[in-house]
């Protein structure tokens, strides 16, 4: 029993290894490939784990870690919508719009209308803007 204590571990492991790779590097150009190796698992066993680990998609979870970093840029900062797409990681302002609004319930500029964040540290912010999930992920 011992044994598969280990294997489960060494693979919830690998999956943070990953997932942290995402936090890190949210806006760089992330695929399943290049994560699958970071994971050093198959790409089609690393899109299964990671889902059974973390519940979402790769791809949905890199989705939503851009999103609620440009959430925190579209009301803490003047700079324009598509700047914000750019600089956390979509390459498409179309794309990032629809996700924006999968994600937060509204487009980009509406949200960006409720006006700036309280002054409190942006941790706190950050984590009470955070979208808890998105609905039902796609096949990928």
């Amino acid at each position: 029993m011992r044994h598969v204590g280990r294997a489960v571990e060494d693979v919830n492991r690998r999956m943070l290894r990953a997932r942290d790779a995402m936090d890190c590097a949210y806006a760089e150009p992330l695929d399943v490939p290049t994560l699958a190796r970071i994971a050093q698992v198959s790409e089609a066993h690393f899109i299964r784990t990671f889902r059974a680990t973390f519940g979402e998609t790769p791809n949905r979870y890199l989705q939503r870690r851009r999103v609620e970093r440009a959430m925190f840029l579209l009301r803490a900062t003047d700079r324009s919508v598509t700047d914000i797409c750019m600089d956390v990681g979509f390459s498409s302002l179309g794309t990032f719009s629809r996700v924006f609004r999968d994600v937060v319930g509204e487009p980009p500029s509406a949200y960006r209308r409720r006006g700036p964040l309280a002054p409190v540290p942006t941790c706190f912010a950050m984590a009470w803007l955070r979208p808890s999930s998105f609905g039902e992920a796609p096949a990928e």
